[in-house]
């Protein structure tokens, strides 16, 4: 039995003249919560497509759960897959619990697992209403919730917490942090990176159709050279004084103004900032330290350029 539940060697994908993924390779462990992140037209739709044997590729190799995807018993390891789309569509004039069975006899599920779920997701209490009534909030409730059915293993997600409030979204999360310590492997997509950023285990930085860097946001934040910012707010009249301490650190930069300071340095230089900053505590009146965010890191791997391009 293998651990991994997604192995991609070698894939590429063209639709005619254009190439949306480009020998690409990915490995995927069981348990994982990965971020799969880049600008519109990165590749994650397709990567997506490609990972749910939705279209095939046009070169390279892909096992979900061990199989591949174009072999003869992929289609029992799909069953136990579950796929939330970006826009979640369904039969309006059914109610949110005939929807549930109308996935779960799709899935060969038995249809007594749906008031659970649709519990879990706080949707119980308009189960019974039609969704052509729903919020849009709520629809994305009852999409997840048909991506749970049936305890699937493995599940891909497509930014699922569009249009859900910040409670929504804090139950989503709570939910796949509690499917992923049952060993289930979640693939999401979002281009809120704030929130994904300390959710996931691992991220994937996808840029014109191929993988610019992976890891976790320690790990990226290491490979690369982006600085953290300390805010200081400064007594009175303090500033001179305060500037003229850091004259001895190298490879760093400060800027002051009236009572503010600001005060830019690499993760090798932060102790020694922090000593200075502990010798001046008398004169300062508030701190903040602002480390490299996903965004930030998203920019520095290319994400700007491939956008503005």
């Amino acid at each position: 039995m293998t651990n991994k539940s997604i192995e991609i060697s070698n894939v590429s994908k063209s639709f005619g003249d254009i190439r949306a993924i480009t020998d690409l390779s990915l490995s995927i462990n069981k348990g994982e919560i990965v971020g799969l992140i880049g600008h519109n037209g990165a590749g994650k739709s397709t990567l997506f497509k490609l990972m749910l044997g939705l279209t095939n590729a046009s070169s390279g190799q892909i096992r979900i759960c061990g199989e591949l995807i174009d072999g003869s018993d992929f289609r029992s390891v799909r069953r136990g897959i579950g796929y939330l789309p970006e826009n979640f569509i369904t039969y309006n004039n059914l109610s949110g619990l005939e929807v549930m069975h109308f996935f779960s006899d799709l899935k060969n599920v038995p249809r007594s697992q749906c008031d659970a779920i649709l519990e879990r997701v706080g949707l119980n209490h308009a189960a019974d209403r039609r969704v052509s009534g729903y919020s849009k909030g709520m629809r994305q409730r009852l999409g997840f919730a048909q991506c749970l059915l049936g305890n699937p293993g493995l599940i891909f997600l497509d930014e699922p917490t569009n249009g859900l409030d910040p409670e929504g979204i804090r139950d989503f999360y709570s939910i796949l942090l509690e499917v992923q310590s049952q060993g289930v492997t979640v693939v999401i997509t979002s281009h809120i990176l704030a929130e994904i950023q300390e959710r996931v285990s691992r991220l994937v930085i996808m840029n014109a159709g191929q993988i610019a860097a992976q890891g976790s946001l320690s790990e990226l934040r290491s490979h690369l050279v982006l600085p953290s910012v300390f805010q200081v707010r400064l007594k009175r009249d303090a500033c001179l004084d305060f500037e003229q301490a850091f004259t001895h650190l190298q490879g760093i930069e400060i800027e002051t103004n009236l009572q503010e300071a600001q005060i830019s340095c690499g993760q090798q230089q932060k102790l020694a900032v922090l000593g200075v900053l502990s010798n001046h505590a008398c004169v300062i009146e508030d701190l903040t330290i602002r480390e490299p965010s996903l965004e930030d890191l998203f920019l520095g791997y290319g994400g700007h350029y491939a956008q503005a391009h």
